[in-house]
């Protein structure tokens, strides 16, 4: 059984609902739980949060979080995550936030990193991810977007 059969299944099974909130990864998680044949049973709502702004409006990013820590940033992805928990109240809610490339890196936040959190009402983790940051951008997205399935499938099965 492949990864994405296997977490709609943990989904399925355990009656969860999932929504996502993505920025460096564009879509590509949302676009990939919905292959998935009778992925509307498991998911709530999945929105795409490119600009501070819209961190700010529909997740309630602070200001603060955003000068002080950026974008892509532990804070930000959590809050990200949170926000959207308050806006859907779904069982989990993931957040991806990250550095794609080739360019708009730097020596503190390098091309090839992404935060992702993964928040649910009585647990939530943070992870950073780093991938190499010679791939092409749509490559990076891939592997940011595998790596946060696979964390995923990890936190499910922690949880149930």
């Amino acid at each position: 059984m492949n990864k994405l059969n296997f977490l709609a299944d943990l989904l399925t099974k355990n009656n969860l609902k999932i929504s996502t909130v993505e920025s460096c990864t564009g879509g590509l998680l949302s676009s990939k739980l919905t292959d998935i044949s009778g992925s509307s049973n498991f998911i709530t709502l999945n929105l795409i949060t490119y600009s501070n702004e819209a961190k700010k409006k529909f997740l309630n990013v602070t200001d603060k979080i955003l000068k002080e820590n950026g974008a892509v940033s532990e804070e930000c992805a959590f809050q990200m995550a949170k926000g959207l928990y308050d806006l859907t109240k779904s069982d989990i809610c993931v957040s991806t936030t990250g550095i794609a490339g080739p360019t708009g890196g730097s020596t503190d936040k390098p091309v090839g990193l992404m935060y992702s959190t993964i928040y649910s009402l009585d647990k939530s983790a943070t992870y950073k991810i780093l991938v190499n940051p010679n791939e092409s951008r749509v490559e990076i997205k891939n592997l940011f977007t595998n790596k946060v399935l696979e964390n995923l499938i990890a936190f499910i099965q922690d949880k149930t």
